[in-house]
């Protein structure tokens, strides 16, 4: 088995890295064989698939991080000591596995950790961009600033995800009810009537003929359409959690029209801010990009911006690594960043180019909203006139022939 470790030598400096072992034990005597305190020891194995399966219900929320960052950031602004603040946000946090985190976080400073250092261990908590932000802050002894921009940070990036889940929330319904229905209608209304039309001999139209037959079928393999249905859900699911699958599901989103637009704006808002408080920071331009792109939530993009800073620790600039991926940069982020460069404004220019592309999203976003309820109207109605050609067409040609 495969353990990851913290440790601290007899010098007292910090050591992480990964140990294999037959068991947690041996793996704790490897490491007290080398003259190590050991402070964390976890399995670096991966999850079998069921486990996976319960540890989607099983993890912390992002409302969660951010809330419990806006009150880290409060109690900070107070000159609250660290000790103190983590304590604190211990009792008034609520979600039983965030709350073993804190403590567990606490008790890593308490030992000597930093804080970036004791969060790093949680990442499915803080991600690597909350990290290094953290991380930066320390070097730079801005961890109060660095805290409340998370803060803001976190509330913005909710703000939008509650926006577009809202829009969506009123189609996926009528959607759903209208399957429902559909279904009830194929399953059960139409079989009801297929014996009259077969006795009176009435040719029926073709559409009729298939939901006839739909209905037939779903009526007698309903069960193994549902189980066939849920098997093939779990599976797409499971994939799409691979990096195989993200990088497809990505670029499929990335193709789609309207939608691809709305997430290549909303990717490049994401990294000019990401890159602009890094840099801001102190970070380095080309560990900030590399940073971003692992914390961006694309892995086409974060490909890409780790090429770009590989082009910027060659010697190249920002703004030129950015022009030879305009397909996912548009020109003005880099024409942007080049001012920045010459100016010696660079943080300044990226904040200037993440306000643009933010309201950009917003825009984007409000015009969908305003689109979907007539689209949706149209698609229902074409739909409901299908259904009602299909029942009231043959029943029309049965009045005819008698």
């Amino acid at each position: 088995m495969k353990f990851r470790y913290n440790a601290r030598t007899k010098q007292g400096e910090l050591q992480t890295g990964f140990v294999e072992a037959a068991n947690r034990e041996a793996a704790i005597n490897v490491l007290t064989g080398h003259d190590l305190v050991l402070l964390s020891l976890v399995s670096a194995e991966a999850l079998p698939w069921y486990k996976r399966l319960v540890n989607i219900f099983e993890r912390v929320k992002s409302a969660d991080v951010m809330v419990f960052t806006r009150q880290f950031a409060t109690f900070l602004e107070a000159k609250i000591s660290l000790g103190d603040a983590l304590r604190n946000l211990y009792k008034q946090t609520k979600n039983p596995i965030l709350k073993e985190i804190i403590s567990e976080v606490s008790s890593d400073i308490d030992a000597g950790l930093s804080l970036s250092q004791a969060l790093k261990k949680h990442p499915g908590a803080f991600s690597e961009f909350y990290v290094s932000m953290v991380s930066s802050a320390e070097i730079t002894g801005r961890l109060e600033e660095v805290i409340g921009f998370l803060a803001e940070y976190l509330e913005k990036e909710a703000g939008l995800v509650s926006r577009i889940r809202n829009a969506l929330i009123y189609p996926i319904i009528v959607i759903i009810l209208f399957g429902v229905v559909g279904g009830v209608l194929i399953g059960f209304v139409f079989p009801q009537l297929a014996p009259v039309f077969q006795e009176s001999g009435v040719e029926l139209p073709l559409i009729t003929r298939i939901l006839l037959g739909s209905g037939d079928f779903l009526t007698n393999w309903w069960l193994a359409i549902a189980i066939t249905l849920g098997v093939i859900v779990f599976v797409i699911y499971d994939y799409l959690r691979t990096e195989e699958g993200k990088i497809i599901l990505d670029e499929v989103r990335l193709r789609v029209p309207i939608l691809g637009n709305l997430y290549k704006k909303l990717y490049v808002a994401r990294f000019a801010e990401s890159v602009a408080v890094l840099i801001r920071g102190g970070l380095p331009v080309a560990q900030a990009i590399e940073i971003s792109g692992r914390t961006i939530g694309s892995p086409i993009y974060s490909d890409i911006l780790h090429k770009i800073a590989e082009s910027v620790r060659g010697g190249e600039l920002m703004s030129q690594a950015l022009q030879e991926h305009d397909e996912f940069f548009p020109p003005l982020v880099s024409q942007m960043v080049s001012v920045g460069e010459s100016t010696g404004k660079l943080e300044a220019l990226l904040s200037r180019v993440s306000s643009f592309y933010s309201r950009e999203v917003d825009d984007l976003i409000g015009r969908l909203v305003e689109l979907i309820q007539p689209a949706l109207m149209v698609f229902i109605g074409i739909a409901v006139g299908v259904l009602f050609v299909a029942i009231l067409l043959p029943i029309f040609n049965l009045t005819r022939a008698f």
